[in-house]
């Protein structure tokens, strides 16, 4: 019997722990660790509230979960709760998949003001993520920055800028949703260092900025490149592209129709923030692209800004006794291995890139190095304790750990605490979750 530790309930866990199924069958334990008691990371808590589709690939997570050979141990903190080292003296292979929680930092003046947050704080917020349950962003100015040319910005200026009818199926949080209706922002700016043709924005996500009841995307036709330069692009960006000058061509008379422009200011890096405390504005400098890097022209100009929020991307969480790479924000790895039966799996290996289905064969992938590693002998031959002994080890420091079963009772408490039309309500609170398991 093999048995396997895998560190994150994600995407790149669970994908991971169906490939342990499909490579070793019946002769393999799989036990899914989580800081929360509640699985699924980024499905829960990255995914906006308003992509419910999306979410559902939650259900064949679900269909991993309930197997025999597979366990969810929740509320656990490794690195706290249980170290590395004592997961690998139990586990055949402990498996990180930890994905990238942490905000890249903003590195500019100013960037300690108060009402200024990075996208993992903010997204956590309207999410529902205890961490940042309280995060309590002031929205009564007029004007927010969103620092970041990918989804996640588009994700941030499309929740600032919906009506409460546009919520309607969501499982946005009621302490965000209520903020966001009492909201006085006007104005969304969407700043980035490069052009049109260096966006990570897809159509799907820039489609629906068209389509908002209250707000319209503005694009200064100056910043558009020559349209016949389209064509080098790639299929999805060209589709983009597309998208972009479609809003840059909208009537004047529709645009002014709605309440809130949407603002997107290409070729355009922050430089420093400003403010009394909190921010009050955005100094920028304008930029080239020259051999598709952003390059600095000098010229400078100011931005009003009572909200920022910088989706310039993430980190993965360092944990005692695992190497870590600082300047690529990761899990220092060889193409998955860390040390001999430590792996990393998911943004945790290659940094946050890709989409939920890129982790799919990541977790694979990962299976197979599992696999090579047992059959070469790298891994040793010692039998190990698996589950018994981290069971074992849970009683003997008292942890509380959270089953599947016992998420599924949190999961029907909040699905009954649900607002009219919404799939869910959620806990924002850990003693409150555990607490609903009964």
């Amino acid at each position: 019997m093999r048995h396997i530790a895998i560190v994150g309930s994600g995407p790149a866990g669970y994908y991971t722990a169906e490939a342990a199924q499909k490579e070793f069958g019946d002769d393999v334990r799989v036990d899914i660790f989580d800081l929360l008691p509640v699985p699924y990371g980024l499905i829960r808590t990255g995914v906006a509230p308003d992509h419910q589709s999306i979410k559902a690939v939650s259900r064949r997570y679900e269909k991993t979960a309930l197997s025999d050979n597979v366990r969810f141990v929740g509320n656990v903190t490794v690195g706290r709760d249980v170290t590395i080292p004592e997961l690998q003296e139990l586990y055949d292979a402990v498996v990180l998949a930890t994905g990238a929680p942490k905000d890249r930092p903003l590195d500019i003046p100013g960037a300690e003001l108060g009402n200024v947050f990075g996208s993992a704080a903010f997204v956590g917020w309207y999410n529902g993520h205890p961490e940042f349950a309280e995060l309590d962003p002031d929205l009564s100015g007029k004007t927010a920055v969103v620092i970041g040319m990918g989804n996640v910005a588009l994700d941030v200026a499309r929740i600032l800028a919906k009506t409460q009818n546009e919520f309607a199926g969501s499982d946005i949080v009621a302490h965000a949703l209520d903020a966001l209706m009492a909201s006085k922002i006007e104005r969304i700016v969407i700043l980035g260092r490069r052009g049109p043709h260096q966006i990570m924005m897809t159509p799907k996500e820039l489609g629906e900025l068209g389509e908002l009841e209250r707000a319209a995307p503005h694009v200064d036709p100056r910043d558009l490149p020559d349209e016949a330069e389209d064509a080098i692009l790639e299929p999805g960006l060209r589709k983009s592209v597309t998208l972009i000058r479609g809003f840059a061509a909208m009537p004047e008379h529709i645009r002014a129709e709605k309440r809130i422009a949407i603002e997107f200011d290409f070729f355009a890096q922050p430089m420093a923030l400003s403010g009394d405390g909190k921010v009050e504005s955005i100094e920028v400098e304008r930029t080239e692209v020259v051999a598709g890097r952003a390059s600095g022209t000098g010229e400078r100009y100011s931005i009003p800004a009572s909200l920022v929020v910088s989706c310039i991307g993430y980190r993965t969480t360092p944990i005692p006794d695992v190497p870590f790479d600082e300047r690529q924000g990761r899990f220092a790895n060889d193409d998955g291995r860390i040390l001999p039966g430590l792996y990393a799996v998911g943004w945790a290996r290659r940094g946050p890139s890709g989409t939920i289905g890129t982790n799919k064969p990541d977790g694979f992938g990962v299976v197979k190095l599992i696999r090579e590693d047992i059959e070469s002998g790298a891994l040793g031959g010692a039998a190990r304790h698996g589950r018994p002994g981290f069971d074992a080890l849970a009683e003997a420091r008292g942890l509380d750990v959270v089953t599947f079963r016992d998420w599924k009772k949190i999961e029907e408490a909040e699905e009954r605490a649900a607002r009219e039309g919404a799939p869910r309500e959620k806990f924002v609170d850990i003693e409150a979750m555990i607490r609903a398991r009964g």
